[in-house]
């Protein structure tokens, strides 16, 4: 039997803690992640606890802390595909993605890359935007994104459709829940 499962919503496999891959630290940092998003969220922003959209995003702030994980997309050569707009080409059935899944992925990985640098690093994002992702509004953008991710609220991907669906219709509120907890960190400003 395995001793590692997948993350709520089928991310990488999260190790539990009889594998020879867990770590305390990680453990940690997911379970302050998840406290600190459930004070922003709930205590000072005032939403409604929705547990789903926490675990996602402190698996999300998990996640990201590799940064290959930012930009984990990769064009049919292989290559790591740097900036929105190609990903935008990356994720669309008429140009680049071979299949729905492909576009479905593409977005959610936009959306999860936006909301993470317009929530944790605000004033950054301008210093990692590339030539052609001027004219691309980030908030926007990662809204679109969630929305597009969330339309394929059919199996295998209905248990993470809602939250995409809530990420999208908030993504303001989201989004500034994040930056509370960069602030905490000391990230943001």
């Amino acid at each position: 039997m395995s001793q590692e499962h997948s993350s709520s919503f089928g991310h990488d496999p999260i190790p539990s803690a009889g594998s020879p891959n867990f770590s305390i630290g990680e453990s940690s940092v997911r379970a302050f992640f998840r406290d600190t998003l459930h004070d922003a969220l709930t205590g000072q922003i005032g939403l409604k606890q929705i547990d789903a959209a926490e675990t996602y995003l402190s698996d999300l702030l998990v996640r990201f802390l590799h940064t290959d994980a930012q930009f984990a997309i990769r064009n049919a050569e292989g290559q790591r595909v740097r900036t929105v707009a190609e990903m935008l080409v990356e994720g669309d059935v008429r140009f680049a993605a071979k299949s729905f899944k492909r576009e479905r992925e593409v977005h959610r990985h936009i959306g999860d890359l936006m909301l993470f640098w317009t929530g944790v690093f605000p004033k950054g994002i301008k210093g990692v935007a590339e030539p052609g992702d001027t004219l691309i509004d980030p908030v926007e953008r990662g809204r679109v994104s969630y929305d597009i991710a969330a339309s394929f609220d059919h199996p295998p991907y209905d248990a993470e459709a809602p939250v995409l669906r809530l990420l999208s219709d908030n993504f303001e509120a989201y989004r500034y829940g994040l930056h509370l907890v960069g602030k905490q960190m000391g990230l943001a400003s």
